[in-house]
Protein backbone atom coordinates (compact mmCIF):
# COMPACT_ATOMS: atom_id res chain seq x y z
CA UNK A 1 0.00 0.00 0.00
CA UNK A 2 2.09 3.61 -0.89
CA UNK A 3 0.95 5.59 1.71
CA UNK A 4 2.07 9.15 1.76
CA UNK A 5 2.09 11.51 4.52
CA UNK A 6 1.81 15.27 3.52
CA UNK A 7 4.76 17.06 5.55
CA UNK A 8 4.87 20.75 6.19
CA UNK A 9 6.54 22.78 3.95
CA UNK A 10 10.35 21.60 4.27
CA UNK A 11 11.04 25.45 5.35
CA UNK A 12 8.84 25.23 7.78
CA UNK A 13 9.96 23.11 10.92
CA UNK A 14 7.29 20.96 12.95
CA UNK A 15 6.57 22.33 16.04
CA UNK A 16 6.94 19.99 19.09
CA UNK A 17 4.73 21.82 21.66
CA UNK A 18 1.06 22.41 20.46
CA UNK A 19 -1.74 23.94 22.39
CA UNK A 20 -5.01 22.41 21.27
CA UNK A 21 -7.18 26.02 21.38
CA UNK A 22 -10.76 25.41 23.61
CA UNK A 23 -13.20 27.22 25.12
CA UNK A 24 -12.20 27.10 28.98
CA UNK A 25 -9.02 29.56 28.43
CA UNK A 26 -11.90 31.99 27.63
CA UNK A 27 -9.78 35.15 27.23
CA UNK A 28 -6.97 33.87 28.75
CA UNK A 29 -6.65 32.35 24.57
CA UNK A 30 -4.72 34.84 23.29
CA UNK A 31 -2.23 35.21 25.91
CA UNK A 32 -1.62 31.12 26.02
CA UNK A 33 -0.50 31.44 22.39
CA UNK A 34 1.80 34.58 23.47
CA UNK A 35 3.14 32.49 25.97
CA UNK A 36 4.39 29.50 23.76
CA UNK A 37 7.93 29.32 23.38
CA UNK A 38 8.78 30.73 19.85
CA UNK A 39 7.64 28.39 16.82
CA UNK A 40 5.46 26.16 18.65
CA UNK A 41 1.88 24.74 16.98
CA UNK A 42 -1.54 25.53 17.98
CA UNK A 43 -4.71 23.73 16.75
CA UNK A 44 -7.42 25.70 16.68
CA UNK A 45 -10.43 24.41 17.13
CA UNK A 46 -13.43 26.58 19.27
CA UNK A 47 -16.40 24.44 17.14
CA UNK A 48 -18.54 25.71 19.67
CA UNK A 49 -18.74 29.33 17.91
CA UNK A 50 -21.02 30.76 15.08
CA UNK A 51 -19.13 30.39 11.75
CA UNK A 52 -18.55 34.05 11.68
CA UNK A 53 -17.10 34.50 15.14
CA UNK A 54 -15.10 31.62 14.85
CA UNK A 55 -13.71 33.05 12.00
CA UNK A 56 -12.96 36.43 13.32
CA UNK A 57 -11.13 34.70 16.74
CA UNK A 58 -9.03 32.92 14.08
CA UNK A 59 -8.72 35.73 12.25
CA UNK A 60 -6.72 36.97 15.66
CA UNK A 61 -4.90 33.69 16.56
CA UNK A 62 -3.42 33.71 13.05
CA UNK A 63 -2.16 37.67 13.44
CA UNK A 64 -0.49 36.22 16.73
CA UNK A 65 0.29 32.86 15.20
CA UNK A 66 2.48 35.00 12.49
CA UNK A 67 4.69 37.15 14.77
CA UNK A 68 5.45 34.24 17.30
CA UNK A 69 6.46 31.74 14.02
CA UNK A 70 3.42 29.37 15.27
CA UNK A 71 1.99 26.67 12.90
CA UNK A 72 -1.50 27.18 13.02
CA UNK A 73 -3.66 23.97 12.23
CA UNK A 74 -7.66 24.77 11.79
CA UNK A 75 -9.83 21.98 12.87
CA UNK A 76 -12.22 20.91 10.15
CA UNK A 77 -12.17 20.62 6.56
CA UNK A 78 -9.44 21.29 4.66
CA UNK A 79 -11.21 23.65 2.09
CA UNK A 80 -12.10 26.06 4.97
CA UNK A 81 -8.42 25.82 6.12
CA UNK A 82 -7.36 27.16 3.13
CA UNK A 83 -9.87 29.61 2.33
CA UNK A 84 -8.98 30.62 6.21
CA UNK A 85 -4.88 30.85 5.06
CA UNK A 86 -3.63 27.97 7.76
CA UNK A 87 -0.77 26.55 7.74
CA UNK A 88 -2.51 22.80 8.14
CA UNK A 89 -5.50 20.95 8.99
CA UNK A 90 -6.67 19.39 11.84
CA UNK A 91 -9.66 15.99 10.45
CA UNK A 92 -10.26 12.57 10.47
CA UNK A 93 -10.52 13.43 6.68
CA UNK A 94 -7.83 13.16 3.73
CA UNK A 95 -6.29 16.19 2.96
CA UNK A 96 -5.09 16.45 -0.17
CA UNK A 97 -3.48 20.24 -0.57
CA UNK A 98 -2.40 20.83 3.34
CA UNK A 99 -0.22 19.18 5.90
CA UNK A 100 -2.65 17.35 7.80
CA UNK A 101 -2.82 16.13 11.77
CA UNK A 102 -5.24 13.80 13.47
CA UNK A 103 -6.55 13.14 16.67
CA UNK A 104 -6.45 8.83 17.47
CA UNK A 105 -7.26 6.97 20.16
CA UNK A 106 -6.85 3.34 18.61
CA UNK A 107 -5.23 0.97 16.35
CA UNK A 108 -7.90 1.51 14.13
CA UNK A 109 -8.04 5.13 13.99
CA UNK A 110 -4.15 5.23 13.54
CA UNK A 111 -4.64 2.92 10.54
CA UNK A 112 -7.06 5.15 9.12
CA UNK A 113 -5.36 8.11 9.52
CA UNK A 114 -2.34 7.00 8.24
CA UNK A 115 -4.19 6.00 4.82
CA UNK A 116 -5.62 9.47 4.65
CA UNK A 117 -2.13 10.90 4.78
CA UNK A 118 -1.76 12.50 8.41
CA UNK A 119 1.80 13.36 9.29
CA UNK A 120 1.27 14.05 12.69
CA UNK A 121 -1.14 12.06 14.94
CA UNK A 122 -2.60 13.18 18.18
CA UNK A 123 -2.29 10.21 20.34
CA UNK A 124 -4.89 10.49 23.71
CA UNK A 125 -5.92 10.42 26.72
CA UNK A 126 -2.21 9.86 27.72
CA UNK A 127 -3.43 10.34 31.29
CA UNK A 128 -6.49 11.72 33.03
CA UNK A 129 -7.81 15.11 31.01
CA UNK A 130 -10.39 17.44 32.25
CA UNK A 131 -11.39 17.23 28.47
CA UNK A 132 -12.61 13.57 28.37
CA UNK A 133 -13.93 13.25 31.92
CA UNK A 134 -14.73 9.65 32.45
CA UNK A 135 -12.60 8.79 29.93
CA UNK A 136 -10.13 6.09 31.24
CA UNK A 137 -6.78 7.20 30.23
CA UNK A 138 -4.20 5.05 28.20
CA UNK A 139 -1.13 4.69 30.24
CA UNK A 140 2.43 4.59 29.22
CA UNK A 141 2.32 1.02 28.11
CA UNK A 142 -0.89 1.39 25.62
CA UNK A 143 0.42 4.96 24.32
CA UNK A 144 4.03 3.51 23.57
CA UNK A 145 2.58 0.66 21.77
CA UNK A 146 -0.25 3.11 20.21
CA UNK A 147 3.02 5.62 18.86
CA UNK A 148 4.43 2.78 17.38
CA UNK A 149 2.10 2.09 15.75
CA UNK A 150 1.70 5.45 13.84
CA UNK A 151 5.36 4.93 12.31
CA UNK A 152 5.97 7.12 10.16
CA UNK A 153 4.06 9.60 11.18
CA UNK A 154 5.09 11.68 13.82
CA UNK A 155 3.21 11.37 17.39
CA UNK A 156 2.35 13.89 19.35
CA UNK A 157 1.22 13.41 22.97
CA UNK A 158 -2.02 14.35 24.31
CA UNK A 159 -3.82 14.09 27.60
CA UNK A 160 -3.39 15.67 30.87
CA UNK A 161 0.05 16.43 29.53
CA UNK A 162 2.25 19.16 30.64
CA UNK A 163 5.95 20.04 30.29
CA UNK A 164 7.33 17.62 33.20
CA UNK A 165 5.59 14.91 31.93
CA UNK A 166 6.73 15.23 28.44
CA UNK A 167 10.41 14.84 29.32
CA UNK A 168 10.54 11.06 30.02
CA UNK A 169 8.33 10.13 26.86
CA UNK A 170 10.19 7.80 24.37
CA UNK A 171 12.02 10.13 22.22
CA UNK A 172 12.44 7.33 19.83
CA UNK A 173 8.25 7.09 19.14
CA UNK A 174 7.17 10.45 20.53
CA UNK A 175 7.77 13.47 18.44
CA UNK A 176 6.14 15.93 20.53
CA UNK A 177 3.12 17.00 23.30
CA UNK A 178 -0.33 18.82 22.95
CA UNK A 179 -2.01 20.30 26.16
CA UNK A 180 -4.85 22.94 27.14
CA UNK A 181 -4.23 23.99 30.63
CA UNK A 182 -0.71 23.47 30.45
CA UNK A 183 -0.60 26.82 29.22
CA UNK A 184 -3.96 28.29 30.76
CA UNK A 185 -2.29 31.16 33.91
Amino acid sequence: MGMHLRQPHPKQRVPKIWLMTDPRLGDDLLDAIKRLPIGSGVIFRHYHLERGKRHALFLNVRRICRRRGHMLFLAGSEREAIQWHADGVHARSKSRVLPHSAPVHSPREIAHAKRNGAALLFVSPLYVTRSHAGTRPLGMMRFNQLAQLAHPARVIALGGMTRNRARPLNKHLVYGWAAIDAFAK
